[in-house]
């Protein structure tokens, strides 16, 4: 049987059409240290994300996978500078049937607090995962994981509904992936934060030492680790939580921190390329920035004293037409954003551009005339009144004057009435899934570098986003693509998928953009943090 890291392992390349992340580097010195040696010193490093959870089961978002990252071990895993997924704290990882993937744990694996590390941990990380099933928690990626099997205590057998699934490696690297202590998780309810570190429940580079919810995490090198990224450069390291970016930036200027990481204004990112004391690296980025409709309490939903499917579909379509997405991304962005028309943002193989020619002028304009002609024909009385929200401190402090310009073209056109509001991530993210919000902003940053990622989290009839769309035809062609081999067969496939999700408007994307971090003197390895999996990993970061 082919192995995870031959023809079985779908790890497709990033082109060049991807928009770059910006890093700010104020000087960079060699660390100094040996490869492979972890180095000493303390990095201190910025961001304005938050944490949900770090219970695995329980979000989804980049803040709380962040840390994730840095702490738990995972089954497969992409080295620095690639998207392919290779055996992580495995020593094999391959298809030995069409529905059967088979994991072969390395020996003597273990967690921080010494519990040992076996079969028995995996399947308990995967069934919890399942049995939980929590609204923010990444679940829904394991959509095709029927059962699992342990013979002995380094060998996992993952047993697959469909055949020939060509994106489980993949999952297996992705928010769903971490895995978990038996003897400290529950298998049934999310584990707090305070008992996850009390009970030192990690096994991946690092383990935290300290944890204060949102304010600061101390992490401390893992010596036991021995997964593919191999020892961090740097000993030990500190992040500090941000409400205000500005502060951030100031701080990194100052030298009170090296590193600031997501998110700093197009502003900043713009003031730090014209100074001689920084230096930007490009790095690749995924990043999508779109609005989520519901559809039990959008305008006209199904659960509105006024329910009209029609008047509803019209509603969307209407907002699709008027959003003018250059004028977001040059005004707001500054060109760190670009325009998305898509679902698969460009540079993925199978990404098209459905939105562009359907809604608007059919060019990637706004057209006032067609959003009006829309709503007119499905006999909608105007103005509309569009409950909006954004989060104010998740995506970056231009998330306000992006909002506030969506509201000014809606509003503009006579259509609509948009009333704006802002709530903390913290709380956004519960409020979203409970239908607190009829329309809303959302960002995406890709578990795995292929179209499938931005596809089945979002278009499956259970998914993360939990908008109650559902559309059968929808869901089983991304089910259909997902085992099917041919690259081409299934290249179609994604292409019909997007038209016929754009034809529904569950979701309305317009920015495909970048990452952006600072990083302060005696700091290097930084380019290899951005990799082109997209996850932030302290661990190749050193300080001179």
């Amino acid at each position: 049987m082919a192995s995870a890291s031959t023809n079985r392992r779908r790890g497709l390349a990033l082109a060049a059409g991807f928009s770059a992340a910006a890093l700010a580097l104020a000087g960079c010195s060699a660390g100094g240290e040996d490869e492979g040696s972890t180095g000493g010193g303390t990095l201190t490093i910025g961001t304005t994300d938050k944490v949900t959870t770090l219970d695995p089961a329980g979000s989804y978002d980049n803040g709380s996978f962040a840390v994730m990252n840095q702490v738990f071990p995972f089954l497969m895993n992409s080295p620095y500078g690639t998207s392919d997924v290779e055996p992580d704290i495995a020593e094999s990882a391959e298809f030995t049937s069409p529905t059967e993937y088979t994991v072969t744990l390395k020996e003597g694996l273990t967690f921080a607090n010494g519990n040992d590390l076996t079969s028995s941990d995996v399947k308990f990380s995967f069934d919890r995962q399942v049995a939980i099933a929590d609204e923010n928690g990444p679940s829904a990626l394991l959509y095709n994981l029927d059962s699992i099997e342990t013979p002995d205590d380094t060998t996992v057998v993952f047993k697959l509904k469909s055949e020939n699934d060509q994106i489980f490696p993949q999952i297996l690297s992705s928010p769903a992936g971490p895995i978990v202590d038996e003897e400290v998780f529950a298998a049934d309810a999310l584990t707090s934060d305070d008992d996850i570190v009390a009970g030192e429940a990690f096994a991946g580079q690092y383990t935290i030492t300290s944890y204060d919810f949102n304010n600061l995490v101390a992490y401390k090198a893992n010596p036991e680790y021995q997964g593919i990224l191999g020892a961090p450069e740097t000993d030990v390291v500190n992040v500090k939580y941000y409400a205000d970016a500005s502060n951030m930036k100031l701080d990194v200027q100052e030298g009170n921190i090296d590193v600031a990481f997501r998110s700093l204004s197009a502003t900043d990112i713009d003031d730090l390329r014209g100074n001689d004391a920084v230096k930007v690296v490009e790095g690749p980025g995924g990043e999508i920035r779109y609005v989520v409709f519901n559809f039990n309490t959008q305008p006209y939903g199904a659960e509105t004293p006024e329910a009209d499917e029609a008047k509803a579909l019209a509603v969307r379509q209407a907002v699709a037409d008027l959003i003018d997405r250059e004028e977001i991304a040059d005004q707001v962005y500054k060109g760190t954003y670009t325009p998305l028309y898509s679902y698969v943002p460009d540079g993925l193989t199978g990404a098209i551009q459905p939105l562009k020619e359907l809604y608007g002028d059919g060019d990637g304009g706004a057209d006032v005339d067609k959003a009006t002609q829309t709503l007119e024909d499905a006999g909608v009385e105007v103005p509309v009144e569009l409950n909006l929200q954004y989060s104010n401190d998740h995506y970056g402090p231009s998330s306000g004057d992006e909002y506030a310009l969506i509201k000014d073209q809606l509003e503009a056109s006579g259509l609509f009435t948009v009333n704006l509001q802002t709530t903390e991530w913290v709380q956004y993210s519960k409020d979203r899934t409970a239908d607190v919000y009829p329309a809303y902003q959302l960002g995406w940053f890709p578990d795995y570098s292929d179209a499938d990622n931005y596809l089945s989290p979002f278009f499956l009839n259970e998914n993360f986003l939990g908008n109650h769309y559902s559309n059968q035809e929808v869901n089983d062609l991304i089910l259909e693509q997902s085992v099917t081999e041919d690259a081409d067969a299934r290249t179609a496939l994604i292409e019909e998928i997007q038209e016929k999700v754009a034809a529904d408007l569950s979701t309305v994307p317009y920015l495909q953009g970048a990452q952006v971090a600072v990083v302060g003197a005696d700091v290097d390895g930084t380019e290899n943090t951005l990799d082109a999996s997209f996850k932030f990993r302290y661990g190749a970061i050193s300080k001179g």
